[in-house]
């Protein structure tokens, strides 16, 4: 284990032995005033930009122009396949085979996607599991999907809360649930990563339990994929979904993706949406009105896709495919780990650390409490040249991100934080 040491020249020693280090000036930095760069701590919300996302955009446009509708099969990268380009790079990412992901759509439309697939009340079975304290879109589409089955949300949505005077769940208590109540829970749907105290949640165990009850189970990983090491095949997921524009860097609205353990993607009992996208690739252009889904992820498709969109996601996927998550996620744990000896050693009262304190059951993120105050010290170091991120009542969010952010950014955030602080 690093021994952390407060001082600049630490951090300095640490950047100069990072493997990760030459990925920070492949990316864009917004300014402060003086013209020097903000120290950016905010990549759980919105990535910054690859100084490679203009030319992969700028090369779909230059065909676009000049081959117009026939760079749909002319293109240096078709249009037609250029999903299939990034599959299996993404793939990698979240711990699965090619075939079981596809890049689509926005989040919460394909949880939607998903839940028509696999959420299947029954008047015995038809309980929803979520967080207590999940992302409201999330919270929404369970919500409406449990309502557009004909069951009441107060009835059929069980949520899961920490205990009496605690902030976040413990495993145990999630297991215990499951077993007690899985016998009447079509589904289980929980954030891999919770966005509000960055806690990750054991998904190979919950999954387990899940699957031992006959449950079905799928994850929200908007705040997990590029995030934390993820093995969905292996833990035998049944489905996940996930945006692209906070670690994974695709740009504001960025192309989500989902997968699809390779269990499902050949059955036809599974009802879905179809559209033109998911049909077979084979019969697709000869426009039979019978539907034959494509046998992969793939088949959950509807519409063609966002290639200006897409183009943006590969300029950062190649950033990835090249650093490795293994690399990311060893740094990611070294960096927040000294993020969180600095904010330990701070003597204030005013201040507390929500996530857990174990680097398993977290990634690129510590949520700070700010006890007795109110967002005025958010303003404080804003003002200063920190770039984070506020959610209310009382909590900000910090987030260094391993291919971009330094040793002394955290620390420079550190330095600030203890300049505004109140004395007490």
């Amino acid at each position: 284990m690093t021994k952390y040491l407060y001082t600049s020249e630490f951090a300095e020693e640490m950047d100069a032995l990072d493997p990760l280090r030459k990925y920070r000036d492949q990316f864009y930095f917004p300014k402060k005033a003086d013209g020097a760069d903000a120290i950016y701590l905010c990549g759980n919300s919105l990535g910054l930009q690859p100084k490679s996302t203009k030319a992969a955009i700028e090369e779909v446009l230059t065909d676009w122009r000049e081959l117009g509708v026939k760079g749909h099969f002319e293109a240096k990268r078709p249009f037609t396949t250029y999903h299939e380009s990034l599959g299996e790079k993404m793939a990698k990412l979240v711990g699965a085979r090619k075939e079981e992901v596809v890049i689509m759509n926005s989040l919460t439309v394909n949880l939607h996607l998903m839940m028509v697939s696999f959420y299947r009340p029954t008047q015995t079975r038809y309980k929803l599991l979520i967080e207590k304290n999940a992302f409201p879109s999330d919270q929404y589409a369970v919500k409406s999907q449990i309502a557009f089955h004909g069951f009441d949300p107060e009835k059929a949505l069980i949520e899961l809360a920490p205990r009496e005077g605690e902030v976040t769940l413990r495993t145990e208590d999630i297991v215990r649930l499951i077993e007690a109540e899985g016998n009447e829970i079509a589904l289980i749907m929980i954030g891999g990563v919770n966005y509000y105290t960055g806690q990750a949640f054991d998904m190979e165990r919950i999954t387990a339990i899940g699957h031992k009850m006959g449950c079905t189970v799928g994850f929200d990983l908007a705040h997990g994929a590029g995030n934390i090491a993820l093995d969905l095949h292996r833990w035998k997921v049944d489905f996940a979904v996930w945006c692209t524009y906070k670690y994974m860097n695709s740009g504001p609205g960025g192309v989500a993706a989902c997968f699809v353990h390779e269990k499902h993607i050949k059955r036809t009992d599974l009802p879905r949406f179809a559209g033109w996208w998911g049909h077979d690739k084979a019969t697709r252009f000869l426009m039979d009105d019978t539907f034959v889904p494509i046998q992969s992820a793939e088949g959950w498709q509807m519409s063609n896709e966002t290639v200006l969109s897409m183009a943006a996601l590969r300029a950062s996927l190649d950033i990835f495919d090249e650093a490795g998550m293994d690399q990311i996620v060893t740094k990611s744990r070294m960096i927040t780990g000294y993020l969180e000896f600095l904010i330990l050693g701070i003597e204030s009262k005013d201040i507390d650390i929500i996530t857990p304190s174990e680097p398993v059951e977290r990634g690129a993120q510590l949520s700070i409490r700010v006890i007795h105050s109110n967002r005025s010290l958010f303003k404080a170091i804003s003002d200063k040249g920190v770039i984070a991120d506020w959610r209310e009542p009382d909590v900000i969010r910090i987030a260094p991100a391993p291919l971009y952010n330094s040793y002394l950014d955290v620390f420079r955030f550190i330095e600030i934080l203890k300049e505004v602080l109140p004395s007490r």
